[in-house]
């Protein structure tokens, strides 16, 4: 099936009822056939519901179809983006370990794993994703994870994915991508190598700013991968929280299996399955509302461009960015989503230009229908130093756009406005 049939029907099978929407399934708890029944499920020897901080009806389709659309086996629906990271970097690795992670990376993404997960023994270490060869020297017998952006937020940048998952499939070691800004309709990682995505449904998936979500999604085959691996020790020995399971051996995709039975379990970082419907609802139209949000922004690109006022504009649309044959090869048709960032000459001045605009909104989100402007070194990324926001793509005088669905007519003329106020 297409992407775009995918996304109407991939994960739902009408019960007796006929419902044409898929249900929502809001309860905490399932009721068992008998003892028996119950000691199954909890067994694995029978798959079905148990509870609603492991699984839920409606999740479970959000969960399908997320996994049909980036093309991975199966997926594991979060609370949020940022403990979709934490499950994809938690199921890999433990005290003493390290990860590697690109410097462009969202805000939250960097204290995450820069200052959060060091309070767990998890050490993180960073190379620029325009120099994926800086990796090999990073590389030690504890390093579990490659963790990276597809479409970097807010400095616009496109990883080169094939180079990346090259060297990290050269020592074993499993591929995180944040696909979040590019999403499965523009950019499908698991096609140039890599291993696990994560997602922010709280964006683009929902698309209107309704709901808190995260999603994560293994890739087809990570089986192999991960048997007798030596990195990854947990996916082969019996885990004895769960009557010795030995996740590799248990005909399931064994990397959600395990975020499932051990994180989600045990954390409880579960997403609502009223969530999870509004999830459903965005995929509906997530292929038409991508094609009309990297259309907007490639023409506001354009004309952001030409103005003498702004000194560099980051959009891997524009032929004469320095991601422009990334986004060639690793983008769908070339699109390149909604999200868009240019530098003007000073803080005062981009902040000035944010509080004079009237049609966009000043928050910190991305992906909704409606645009949206933020200033990150004063907002989302206020806690770096001046040298921190350069490395990682946000200096002072940055301001990002994520582009909605207005007419494109009143969306130039605005920030024209606010450039010239």
């Amino acid at each position: 099936m297409e992407l775009q049939t995918k996304a109407l029907h991939a994960g739902y099978e009408k019960g007796p009822e006929g419902t044409m929407a898929v249900p929502i399934y809001q309860t905490t708890a399932y009721e068992f056939r008998d003892t028996e029944h119950a000691a199954n499920l909890f067994a694995l020897k029978e798959l079905g519901y148990i509870y609603t901080r492991l699984n839920n009806p409606t999740t479970d389709v959000f969960e399908k179809r997320f996994a049909e659309l980036e093309g991975g086996e199966a997926a594991l629906a979060t609370s949020s983006g940022m403990s979709a990271i934490f499950f994809a970097i938690a199921n890999s690795a433990e005290a003493g370990d390290n990860i590697i992670c690109a410097r462009q990376l969202y805000g939250g993404s960097l204290t995450q794993t820069a200052h959060t997960l060091k309070r767990f023994g998890i050490e993180a270490r960073f190379f620029d994703v325009h120099a994926p060869e800086q990796i090999e020297a990073l590389v030690d017998d504890k390093t579990k994870v490659i963790f990276f952006e597809s479409l970097t937020n807010p400095s616009i940048d496109v990883a080169d994915i094939e180079a990346i998952t090259k060297i990290a499939n050269k020592y074993g070691i499993l591929t995180v991508v944040d696909n979040t800004v590019a999403t499965p309709v523009l950019c499908r990682p698991f096609e140039f190598g890599a291993d696990i995505s994560v997602h922010s449904a709280s964006k683009y998936t929902t698309g209107q700013g309704l709901a808190i979500g995260g999603v994560l999604v293994e890739r087809k085959g990570l089986l192999e991968k991960l048997k007798a691996n030596p990195r990854y020790a947990h996916f082969n020995e019996p885990d004895n929280s769960y009557h010795g399971l030995v996740y590799v051996d248990v005909p399931l995709p064994p990397f959600t299996l395990r975020a499932r039975l051990s994180l989600l379990r045990d954390i409880g970082a579960v997403v609502s399955p009223f969530n999870s419907w509004l999830f459903i609802q965005g995929i509906e139209t997530f292929t038409l509302r991508m094609r009309e949000h990297s259309k907007n922004a490639l023409l506001l690109s354009e004309f952001l461009e030409s103005h003498p006022k702004v000194k560099k504009v980051n959009y891997p649309g524009l032929k004469s960015n320095s991601n422009y044959e990334n986004a060639q090869k690793y983008f769908d048709g070339g699109a390149c989503s909604g999200l868009l960032s240019f530098e003007v000459d000073s803080l005062e001045e981009a902040t000035k230009i944010v509080d004079a605009t009237e049609l966009y909104s000043l928050v910190v989100n991305i992906g909704d229908s409606k645009s949206i402007i933020t200033h990150p070194a004063s907002t989302t990324h206020q806690q770096l130093s001046p040298s921190e926001l350069i490395a990682c793509g946000a200096p002072a005088g940055l301001i990002r756009i994520s582009c909605g669905l207005e007419s494109i007519i009143d969306l130039i003329a605005d920030i024209k406005r606010a450039l010239e106020a």
